[in-house]
């Protein structure tokens, strides 16, 4: 299928990209910047400029087996002021509605539309058992789910198939609600919102994207479907997963004035009690991946096991490393397709944490031995220019990068792959020097290490979506 996609760059889109491009799906991404997309999307992505004119828009439609509609300001960003509500609906109601019009007025229409909405479209319901048959609520966020879906549900007449897909919590790495909660809970002060009685519904960042693509192709979706997972939860019992997931306590609440302070009225979207039920995933059997809190907060916390230690058999030209990094991971792709991937300069930025802003500067070099790439790249709070230069090149077995220009003293990074059957072994190695000697090795020991983790993490993330499990 040809999926034509918005919302493409935020947190769930560039999940659900590579997630589409494993079951064989065409993209086409619908973007406001097409060079921040190239960077986060990769080269295999069509872009289309957001404001393109209508007719670009409609024939972008006509050429589309279906359209996944992902747009949206984030709810949570700030106090609900009347200029922050009307951000919230136009990114919402008058995108769908563009989008709508765009179908009516191409040559052939999508087959299928899958739109975002929320269980906020429920309010606050208490204990109630939620399913989507239930009847919606009168609040702000209700409001604004109910004319959302409706402004999707006008495609029905062209004769597409309309999913109206009601989110929860989404639990990712790097970034989502998650990202926000971890800080204090790592700290050891972390704990429940509010009462900690309210049902908080969420799911698992890439259950959702499954969710997405199964809608996309089986006729039986349509309509509302609930996109939470099957093990209901309170604020309290979440709190305690995570607390258990990063072996940290979590008792102390988050009075529900304070957040109120903090944030307004946004503060309903977290101690409104939702208590939602997936009634239709169930009813069709939809399989989920992480169907209880332990396990999806164990996956996201945990990863991709990536070992760090001082440095011991150093390759040729690698005696300045101080550290040494490793990562195996068996990807459930053929040696050939893999190293394709990997060895795609242009690929770096999708598996690179969307807060780096990886960017390649200029045109992306094919990849060969003395093969020089510069990109731009956040490290912390701090923006550098990184030059890399390839210096071993052996395909489908093995290459090798040497920093030339960036914030290490020293850094270089093997890659290997191995054939094993229809899958592949491929096993990362990162030899580096931290820069200013004695302040260095405190800054590795502090945060220097636990960022490069949660890099390789994010990749091990990529690598399941793109490829399927590993």
């Amino acid at each position: 299928m040809r999926v034509f996609v918005t919302g493409a760059t935020g947190f769930v889109g560039r999940a659900l990209i590579p997630r589409l491009q494993r079951d064989g799906h065409a993209v086409v991404a619908w973007v406001r910047s097409p060079a921040r997309a190239r960077s986060l999307l990769g080269p295999e992505v069509e872009l289309l400029r957001a404001d393109t004119a209508p007719g670009a828009l409609a024939a972008a439609m006509a050429r589309s087996d279906a359209v996944v509609n992902l747009a949206g300001e984030p709810v949570i960003g700030g106090r609900w002021t009347a200029a922050r509500r009307a951000i919230l609906e136009d990114s919402r109601i008058t995108v769908t509605e563009q989008l709508v019009r765009a179908m009516a007025e191409a040559t052939s229409c999508p087959r299928v539309l899958v739109s975002g909405s929320a269980v906020g479209y429920y309010g606050d319901r208490a204990d109630e058992q939620l399913t989507e048959a239930s009847g919606g609520s009168d609040d702000f966020l209700a409001r604004l789910c109910r004319r959302w879906e409706s402004a999707a549900q006008d495609a029905e007449r062209l004769g597409t198939r309309v999913v109206l897909l009601r989110t929860g919590v989404v639990l990712g790495r790097a970034g989502g609600a998650l990202a926000q909660m971890l800080p204090p809970f790592q700290l050891g002060v972390g704990g429940p919102v509010g009462s900690g009685t309210q049902y908080l519904p969420w799911i698992h960042l890439h259950d959702l994207v499954k969710i997405i693509a199964v809608t996309l192709v089986d006729d039986r979706y349509r309509g509302p479907v609930n996109g939470v997972a099957p093990e209901q939860a309170t604020s309290r019992s979440f709190a305690r997963a995570l607390g258990r997931a990063l072996h940290r306590p979590a008792m102390l609440p988050l009075p529900a004035l304070a957040l109120k302070v903090i944030v307004g009225q946004a503060a309903t979207v977290l101690l409104a009690s939702q208590r939602v039920d997936p009634r239709v995933l169930r009813e069709l059997q939809f399989a989920f991946d992480f169907p209880t809190v332990d396990s999806a907060l164990e996956d996201i916390v945990g990863g991709t096991a990536v070992a760090i230690s001082p440095a011991q058999s150093r390759p040729e030209g690698a005696g300045e490393a101080r550290y040494e990094l490793r990562v195996r991971t068996v990807i459930a792709s053929p040696l050939e397709e893999t190293f394709a991937f990997f060895s795609k300069a242009a690929n770096l930025g999708v598996i690179t944490p969307a807060a780096m802003r990886f960017s390649i500067q200029g045109q992306a070099p094919p990849m060969a031995a003395g093969a020089v790439i510069d990109y731009r790249v956040r490290v912390g709070p701090l923006p550098v220019h990184w030059r890399t230069r390839i210096t071993a090149w052996e395909p489908g077995r093995r290459f090798a990068d040497f920093q030339e220009m960036g914030p290490y003293r020293f850094w270089c990074h093997e890659h290997t792959f191995q054939a094993d059957g229809p899958r592949t072994v491929m096993e990362d190695r990162v030899y580096y020097t931290p820069p200013l000697g004695l302040v260095g090795r405190l800054a590795n020991r502090v945060f220097i290490r636990s960022a490069l983790r949660k890099i390789f993490q994010y990749r091990g993330d990529v690598i399941r979506l793109r490829f399927g499990g590993s």
